[in-house]
C-alpha cells in the first residue's frame, strides 16, 4: 500500500458533522443544515488494503459503518456505507486519492426516489485530523450539491 491510502484511519474520532436537512435543496442558509456529534472507530486491515468504521450519532438515534476495499488491479478503492436505519449496504463509490492527497469517489445511487450520481470527497488529512464531505447530482455530475460535512478529530 502507498501513502494514498485509509491507514490514516485508525482510531477513535470525535466527529463534527454539519448536513442538509434535504440533502437535494441547493439554496444557502444556516436553517437549511443542522449540526451533531459523532463517534467513529475505525481499523484497517488486509495489509491495508482494508478499512472499517462504525460511526454512532448519539443525538440522532442512528448509526453505520463503512467498510473500503482496494483493488490492486483498478488501483482504486470501493466504498461501502451501510445504516442501523436500513440493514442493507448502499452502491458503492469508487475513487482513489490524488497525489495531494484528496480521495475523491463517484457513484450512483438513489434519494428520495430520485436518481443521482454521489461523491465522497477526503481532504485536509493530517494524523489526527481529517475531512469528509458528501454531494449528489441529479444531471450526471455536472452540477453538485454539497449535503454532508464531517470534521474528524482523533481522540488521545
Amino acid at each position: 500500500m502507498t501513502d494514498n491510502d485509509f491507514t490514516f484511519f485508525t482510531g477513535t474520532y470525535d466527529v463534527a458533522n454539519r448536513r442538509r436537512k434535504d440533502f437535494l435543496d441547493p439554496t444557502d442558509g444556516d436553517d437549511r443544515w443542522e449540526e451533531f456529534p459523532g463517534v467513529t472507530r475505525a481499523s484497517v486491515h488486509f495489509d491495508g488494503a482494508a478499512s472499517f468504521d462504525e460511526i454512532e450519532f448519539p443525538t440522532m438515534g442512528f448509526s453505520g459503518l463503512t467498510l473500503r476495499l482496494y483493488d490492486p488491479k483498478t488501483a482504486e478503492w470501493s466504498l461501502y456505507w451501510a445504516s442501523n436505519r436500513t440493514g442493507t449496504l448502499f452502491p458503492p463509490v469508487t475513487g482513489s486519492f490524488g497525489p495531494d492527497g484528496t480521495g475523491v469517489f463517484h457513484g450512483d445511487d438513489e434519494h428520495a426516489g430520485h436518481k443521482i450520481r454521489a461523491r465522497f470527497i477526503w481532504s485536509a488529512i493530517t494524523t489526527d485530523h481529517a475531512h469528509w464531505e458528501q454531494a449528489f447530482s441529479l444531471d450526471e455530475g455536472r452540477t453538485w450539491i454539497t449535503n454532508w460535512h464531517m470534521a474528524f478529530t482523533r481522540r488521545t
